[in-house]
């Protein structure tokens, strides 16, 4: 069964931080850090997982997301982000 990952990274250089989910973080992570060539979290760089959730289903990481994107959400990950 495939398992999906809802993860938050946070770049301490810049102070942003970057909400995205995908079945296989490793390799997404590496993407945001060294392979992509264009978009958002090129300019931030270098990026690190501060927060992991697990799914067994995408519609699931997907909804949870869209929530981590609402203010509410985005309380949530500030909260976070000061325990560091």
């Amino acid at each position: 069964m495939e398992e999906f990952v809802v993860y938050i990274l946070y770049s301490e250089k810049f102070k942003k931080n970057y909400t995205g989910f995908t079945s296989n973080l490793i390799e997404r992570f590496k993407s945001h850090n060294l392979l992509e060539k264009k978009g958002y979290t090129l300019k931030f760089r270098p990026w690190v997982v501060i927060y992991v959730e697990f799914f067994n289903s995408k519609s699931e990481a997907m909804k949870r997301e869209k929530y981590l994107k609402t203010g509410v959400g985005r309380e949530f990950i500030k909260n976070l982000i000061s325990k560091i």
